[in-house]
């Protein structure tokens, strides 16, 4: 599989189906993609409900961690939420901003947007926007946001390298991210790495966690550091959809890790000035 604009009307497809399946649902498979497990509850999101503004009804359970928790967002920031889905990172962030912050919700799903437009108006929230969107050409302007979060996105996105410079060019200078997201250590069986709904599912498009990391600092930010590491555990009952039993033994004994991590970066306050060759020796 696919071109990178395949993989995108993956995405887009699976997620308009999402926006309308309920929370249990998507928690018990991975990220709402594909048959649910009868095995555990919940595979990847975290508890939000004891976070302040949180709300249900933005809350499809398909995170991987609690970016806002980490973000040190403070009032009157402007904040951005890559791939907002129904809202519910953008809504805790908007508490933590204030009436005097902002914060613009991306997701390039019409149902999403829509979804999470109607969740804004129903609480009378003003200065919180979502626009529809591709995350890897914003529709802001740079140098915009104090705090970028993000939850469980990025390994969605095939050009991840081109998500992190955009994010990089609409951050202030000594602005910052915090984003959880789905990374590998160790190598996955062809059958889950050929698997759409795994794809959809937020495990399939992951990459390698020190390729994350490099990626993050080649683009300039500093100050990176992990907040939180945590492994997934795909159920057996998921694992058989894609993997014969003897694949799913020997998956188990790799040692290959799936992991949610939540990141945070800064981007410098003063940029290297790019000059002619010579004039900076």
């Amino acid at each position: 599989m696919d071109t990178q604009n395949q993989l995108k009307e993956l995405v887009q497809q699976k997620y308009a189906e999402i926006a309308l399946q309920d929370k249990a649902t998507n928690e018990s498979s991975c990220c709402g993609s594909g048959c649910c497990s009868t095995e555990v509850y919940n595979i990847m999101a975290d508890d939000y409900t004891q976070l302040e503004g949180y709300n249900p009804d933005a809350d499809l359970g398909l995170g991987c961690g609690l970016p806002t928790q980490f973000a040190k967002i403070k009032k009157g920031d402007v904040v951005i939420d890559l791939g907002s889905g129904a809202g519910n990172d953008a809504f805790i962030a908007r508490h933590e901003t204030g009436e005097t912050g902002k914060v613009i919700g991306i997701d390039f799903t019409p149902a999403m947007i829509e979804r999470a437009r109607q969740n804004a108006e129903v609480r009378g929230l003003n200065n919180v926007e979502f626009r529809q969107g591709d995350i890897e050409h914003m529709p802001v302007t740079a140098n915009t946001a104090d705090v970028i979060v993000s939850n469980c996105v990025l390994n969605l996105v095939p050009n991840k390298d081109g998500v992190i410079k955009e994010i990089y060019r609409v951050l202030k200078p000594g602005g910052h991210f915090s984003i959880s997201d789905i990374v590998l250590e160790g190598q996955l069986p062809q059958g889950i790495q050929q698997a759409a709904e795994m794809y959809a599912g937020c495990v399939s498009g992951a990459i390698q966690k020190q390729v994350y990391l490099e990626l993050i600092a080649s683009n300039g930010f500093t100050n990176i550091t992990v907040q939180k590491d945590k492994a997934i555990i795909i159920p057996a009952d998921i694992l058989s959809q894609y993997l014969s039993t003897e694949e799913i033994q020997a998956f188990r004994q790799s040692g290959t890790g799936i992991r949610s991590i939540t990141v945070y970066a800064e981007k410098p306050v003063t940029e290297k000035a790019c000059c002619a060759t010579g004039c900076c020796d």
